[in-house]
């Protein structure tokens, strides 16, 4: 009788010991575990990212895709290259062979480029091999070139702003945009529609980023395009944009839905 008085004193006690624990597991420890898929989600992975930024910028321009890529687990490689100094067929190895050094070996490597940046990547692409290339997402780049370049190419102010690589961004016989042929890897286009610069936008078929007319974003061959309400020079640093990169690297495919 005295061990089985004993025994349902234990079992009372253990009962009431679960019941305080799953009390305390409900309000203290459930809202911790809610967070827990976040840290999934930004498991690190071996892919690599390479950052390329536009003309007269620098890798500063691309901080925020570089923190939310390393957020989501890649590793990063955000290049700096001297845009106004040198012309595309110098650029273009010194900027994306920088990169690659950048990255572990034999693993996926990716490219987020910003204006120029797309360019270069698609000169250097036309006359090497880059055996690990995973996709690329292009963003405001002038890939049939930009009107405004036609339009002010001769005047002595635009010349030393945007330097040699500058001057080869137009749409007549002097454009290497215009010389390139489609794109052969996976390639999603991200174009602005907002302009900060309505002096420019005059020189473009709307819809149109400041810079680069939103139709003059395409090329053939691209896997996936989509617009954005932002404009060319802060359109890389747009939360929206930020995602779509992320996922279209992820998937191949944009949110169409953003």
């Amino acid at each position: 009788m005295k061990n089985l008085h004993s025994t349902m004193i234990q079992l009372m006690l253990c009962k009431v010991y679960s019941m305080c624990m799953t009390k305390v597991v409900q309000r203290f420890l459930y809202p911790v575990l809610l967070l827990l898929p976040n840290f999934v989600n930004a498991s690190s992975t071996e892919e690599c990212v390479i950052l390329l930024h536009g003309m007269v910028r620098t890798s500063a321009s691309m901080g925020r895709m570089e923190h939310a890529l390393e957020e989501a687990g890649y590793n990063v490689a955000n290049v700096n290259y001297p845009s106004r100094d040198l012309n595309i067929q110098e650029l273009a190895p010194i900027a994306i062979e920088q990169g690659l050094s950048g990255c572990p070996e034999n693993n996926d490597i990716h490219f987020v480029t910003h204006s120029l940046g797309g360019i270069l990547l698609r000169y250097y692409l036309a006359h090497h091999t880059i055996p690990q290339l995973g996709r690329v997402v292009m963003l405001a780049p002038p890939n049939k070139g930009s009107q405004v370049v036609d339009r002010l190419k001769d005047m002595p102010l635009f010349k030393a702003v945007n330097g040699p690589a500058g001057l080869q961004l137009g749409t007549g016989g002097n454009s290497i945009p215009a010389a390139l042929g489609p794109v052969d890897f996976e390639t999603g286009v991200i174009a602005g529609t907002k302009t900060v610069n309505p002096i420019l936008s005059r020189f473009l078929p709307n819809p149109d980023d400041g810079k680069v007319s939103v139709d003059n974003t395409k090329v053939d061959g691209m896997s996936d395009f989509i617009t954005v309400p932002h404009s060319h020079p802060f359109i890389m640093r747009a939360p929206v944009v930020i995602k779509q990169t992320i996922t279209f690297i992820q998937t191949g495919r944009f949110r169409q839905s953003p």
